[in-house]
């Protein structure tokens, strides 16, 4: 059977201390960048950028395609499943519209207006627009806004748990991740969390604070998560389930 080339699932350039290379899987040449850092292990992660791979300085690289290799399966079928994912067509937002929103609903009403988003009593949020195809970038910057009120009370709160000062929040609009840390720089949570629970909520910002103590996934890390959030496992598997669908709007 012939070689086949595998390109990348989005080409961008690679950022400083990474590496492109390729190897081969089966009968599939596989591109991945290499990124040589502080760690004590190798890492495999696939996202839509393709497969990416963390090792620390001095492994060898025969090490490392040698973990790349036993877990060919698993990279192939993980990038195959990249590959099958097909972006949510933009939902076509009316007078009447429901979203998801912190466990609940709110419905969109449409009235005109100078592009303004007005929340009311009723768990409705009027989007006053100057015309309908302003609503998309209307509705997005009212929920970042109700994001950074909520995402930031819970922050509080879960730091003091972990005898924390508040860490700086930024909000982020990444496609693969709904959370990273920084020691330096504080903590960036995705404004798309809004569509989900309170307690998707808090098991994001509990990861993200348990990295502040572990800048690892290790058991270490993982117990500390058990600890503040002893349901975890079941909150993330359900965070994964519900991230296929979110609602996407222009």
């Amino acid at each position: 059977m012939p070689w086949q080339a595998e390109l990348p699932l989005e080409l961008e350039p690679p950022a400083a201390g990474e590496t492109p290379r390729t190897i081969a899987l089966g009968d599939r040449i596989v591109p991945y960048i290499l990124r040589r850092a502080r760690r004590r292990t190798i890492g495999l992660t696939i996202d839509h950028r393709g497969l990416r791979v963390g090792a620390p300085h001095r492994a060898p690289l025969i090490e490392v395609e040698t973990l790349i290799r036993k877990h060919g399966d698993w990279v192939r079928q993980k990038l195959d499943e990249w590959r099958s994912r097909r972006c949510p067509e933009p939902l076509r937002l009316t007078d009447g519209t429901r979203l998801p929103c912190l466990g609940g609903e709110v419905e969109i009403r449409l009235a005109a207006g100078n592009n303004r988003a007005v929340w009311n009593t009723d768990n409705t949020l009027t989007l006053c627009l100057r015309a309908p195809e302003h609503a998309g970038g209307v509705l997005e910057k009212a929920l970042k806004a109700l994001a950074l009120e909520h995402f930031h009370a819970e922050l509080t709160h879960h730091a003091a748990r972990f005898g924390l000062a508040t860490p700086p929040l930024r909000l982020s609009s990444a496609r693969t991740r709904w959370g990273s840390c920084s020691q330096r720089s504080g903590i960036r949570l995705n404004w798309r969390l809004i569509h989900f629970s309170p307690q998707i909520i808090d098991y994001v910002i509990v990861h993200e604070l348990a990295h502040l103590r572990e800048m690892n996934h290790s058991p270490r890390f993982w117990a500390i998560v058990a600890h503040y959030c002893p349901d975890f496992r079941t909150t993330r598997a359900r965070l994964k389930q519900l991230s296929a669908t979110l609602p996407a709007f222009a």
